[in-house]
């Protein structure tokens, strides 16, 4: 699975002029699902989401997690995430998950961040989609986590 989160003093998410989600600080997650994804990656992506330690202590050093301050959690679905470049400038987006198949891992994600941590937000998968933030830094951290390859290399 592919992210982008940022940190955000903060961000909401609004579709059809209605705001759909909206935290204070906290981290703001763009999620897109690629093929060959499984719920192993998404906990794996939450973890590690949950963990970065990309927020100030007291000394002005990046070195307390989204949970240690107790933020927001937004998080969006962006399959361009996936996006290929290499072959023009159309970008394609092949490798991304399946709609059906990106919302379940999409809705999987949001349900165990949700029973993780106390305050999640969500857009809504596949709507065209406003997301207005403010970046605090600014930081901004891609993670990627790759679906597991079997021990025999299949």
């Amino acid at each position: 699975m592919l992210s982008v989160v940022q940190r955000v003093k903060t961000a909401r998410v609004e579709v059809d002029g209605r705001i759909t989600g909206q935290i204070e600080q906290g981290l703001l997650a763009l999620v897109c699902a690629e093929q060959g994804d499984t719920e192993a990656e998404a906990d794996k992506l939450l973890s590690k989401m949950l963990k970065l330690r990309i927020f100030q202590d007291d000394a002005g050093k990046m070195n307390k997690s989204l949970q240690d301050v107790g933020g927001g959690l937004l998080v969006v679905s962006q399959f361009t995430l996936a996006a290929d470049t290499r072959g023009g400038n159309r970008p394609s987006f092949t490798g991304a998950a399946a709609p059906a198949e990106g919302q379940r891992l999409y809705d999987y994600f949001v349900a165990q961040a949700q029973g993780s941590h106390p305050v999640v937000q969500t857009g809504i998968f596949a709507a065209d989609m406003q997301v207005h933030l403010v970046n605090d830094g600014p930081v901004t951290i891609p993670l990627r986590i790759a679906p597991a390859v079997a021990a025999n290399g299949h």
